[in-house]
């Protein structure tokens, strides 16, 4: 066994969401904090953050769909269990001995993949929690990878803090990602935003939209960004063709690093390193400071570019034991055993007229058969002039077969020269592959600006195509829009369109607004509305109205039509009940 595949350890892009990432999660408690380390070992990300209150804990569980947990096996908590397993469906629960959650191991197996000052910024004399459950995440990663996966290599805390709160009920009811009535993506507020054109690009927007900002700044400089795209109609579209020719980076390096990328992964990167000068180039005209800092971010890798169009072939086969994936002239030991294979039948002619010469037999012939292998041939007739070092092969009834040392020397050659090609492509091509891999530092941190810049490109293109304007956002107490409009309900086929709206919110006389109507009136698509154009401009995208000011918003609540929920053992009163109770407590 040289590596074992679990949900939570898939690298193998068919079996992958291309802009959802795949998690595996660890989990522990230490006194009162509940410590939660998830990664993603397509790409290398590695998050860890830790949580007091527990509720907030399991929605942030449930809030990342982890397809497999790592638990002490002595942890009991029936809700939490109970979350994992009807909540979140087909996760997978290992449970290991503490032994595997202890602090020190923890400490020495992080200090194998990242930087001392790494785990300085984890505080590990303050949260011990989250370094108990980041340790038996990378022990399990290390027994079933049976290696130290080189991507691996950083590690990032976050606090749910500095984030709008978006609860499990938030979420769904807002339809963010999948639809309350058969969670398909489209119908979402994702599907409206979703205009990257790679998938790591995908993957970002939807960690923006996962988590709205809280700080002013960092929300004016991504509004910027998507301002200064926007604005540059001709280079918006060049930027955006540009980033097409891009492949999956992200999941490239990580398939590269863990020893498993074939010779068409290779060919991908190649073909994504190709783009980036003329990307960097596209973006020297945005000055902004956050675009110039993505540019920055691009490493184009010459290096690495000349190493892959010297040595990998345009369209090298799928399995690497195929071969015929390494160019000619990048290795002078398989252009040797190339020239044998096809250069056979000059060298048997050659040979041929070479004996004929030096025998002075003009019939001589040299041939193939399928059982006998290669052969000289001589009539009976001449059979007295064969040479002394000739060895009989074969009789035949006018003719008799011969072999000499040349020949048998280059019969042996030509037999074992494919399965010596394969073998030499694959030493190459493992040689090529760790030469890169050595390089996966700057392959993640390319893969990451261009993500950045392909989510802003997205929210620009949305921005423009669906006239959104940028928001005002400050910390302040007002939420005012004006002519606003539902994002995703606008963008379905109504006969009459969609009416705008007006909203004003303050703390002083308009702190509650009640909204009255028919059924069918639209309350709960006004009510929601607002909710998407606060997530939308907290996160850096422009809105979906005339013009909106937007005062910072720490936590977003939702109480719309109830049903039963199993997973928590509650009723569809329970559930009303438990919404609002969250609402007025909080």
């Amino acid at each position: 066994v040289v590596r074992v595949i679990t949900p939570g350890l898939v690298v193998d892009p068919d079996n992958l969401e291309a802009k959802q990432n795949n998690y595996l999660a660890g989990i522990a408690v230490r006194g009162e904090g509940f410590g939660l380390a998830f990664l993603d070992i397509s790409t290398g990300e590695f998050r860890v953050t830790e949580i007091v209150d527990r509720n907030f804990f399991i929605d942030e569980v449930i809030r990342h769909g982890f397809r497999e947990v790592v638990l002490e096996e002595n942890l009991k908590d029936a809700v939490l269990e109970t979350v994992l397993t009807r909540e979140l469906g087909d996760c997978v629960i290992n449970r290991f001995p503490r032994d595997w959650f202890d602090h020190a191991a923890a400490l020495g197996i992080l200090g194998e993949h990242v930087s001392a000052e790494a785990i300085a910024k984890l505080e590990p004399g303050r949260y011990a929690a989250l370094i108990a459950a980041a340790g038996a995440v990378l022990r399990y990663v290390r027994e079933t990878q049976k290696e130290r996966p080189g991507h691996i290599n950083d590690i990032t805390r976050y606090h749910t803090e500095n984030f709008l709160i978006l609860d499990d009920t938030a979420k769904r009811n807002l339809e963010l990602f999948a639809t309350t009535q058969g969670g398909t993506r489209e119908g979402t507020l994702f599907h409206v935003l979703d205009e990257t054109m790679t998938a790591m690009g995908g993957r970002r927007l939807r960690g923006w939209l996962s988590y709205p900002l809280l700080d002013v700044a960092m929300i004016r400089e991504r509004l910027s960004a998507v301002a200064e795209i926007r604005e540059g109609h001709l280079l918006r579209q060049d930027l955006r063709r540009a980033l097409s020719g891009l492949y999956d980076m992200e999941r490239l390096g990580g398939r590269i690093s863990i020893g498993v990328a074939n010779g068409r992964d290779l060919a991908a990167l190649r073909s994504s390193l190709r783009v980036l000068p003329g990307l960097k180039q596209l973006l020297a005209a945005l000055e902004i400071p956050r675009i110039e800092a993505l540019r920055e971010g691009i490493d184009e890798m010459p290096e690495i570019l000349d190493l892959l169009e010297r040595s990998v072939v345009d369209d090298p086969p799928l399995t690497l034991r195929e071969g015929g994936m390494i160019r000619e002239g990048y290795d002078a030991e398989l252009d040797r055993i190339l020239s044998v294979s096809r250069d056979g039948k000059s060298w048997i002619a050659a040979l041929e007229e070479k004996e004929r010469q030096r025998t002075g037999i003009a019939s001589l012939r040299v041939g193939f058969n399928s059982v006998f292998g290669y052969y000289i041939e001589v009539t009976k007739s001449r059979t007295a002039a064969v040479p002394a070092e000739y060895i009989r092969k074969q009789t035949l009834v006018n003719a008799e077969r011969y072999i000499n040392e040349e020949l048998k020397e280059y019969e042996q050659t030509v037999l074992h020269a494919e399965e010596k090609r394969r073998e030499r492509e694959y030493e190459l091509f493992v040689e090529i592959r760790e030469r890169i891999a050595g390089e996966i530092r700057r392959i993640q941190k390319s893969a990451s600006a261009l993500a950045d810049l392909d989510a802003t490109a997205s929210l620009a293109e949305v921005a423009e195509k669906y006239n959104y304007c940028r928001p005002a956002v400050d910390d302040g107490d007002t939420i005012e829009i004006r002519d606003g409009r539902h994002p995703v309900v606008e963008r379905m086929p109504l006969a009459e369109g969609f009416v705008p709206n007006d909203v004003h919110l303050d703390r002083g006389g308009n702190r509650l607004l009640i909204v009255t109507g028919p059924n069918m009136a639209g309350k709960s698509t006004f009510i929601r509305q607002v909710a998407h154009i606060v997530i939308l401009a907290q996160m850096g995208s422009f809105v979906p109205a005339a013009g909106a000011r937007i005062g910072l918003v720490d936590r977003v609540f939702t109480r719309v039509g109830a049903g039963d929920i199993l997973a928590k053992g509650q009723s569809t009163f329970m559930v009303e009940m438990t919404e609002v109770a969250n609402i007025l407590r909080n």
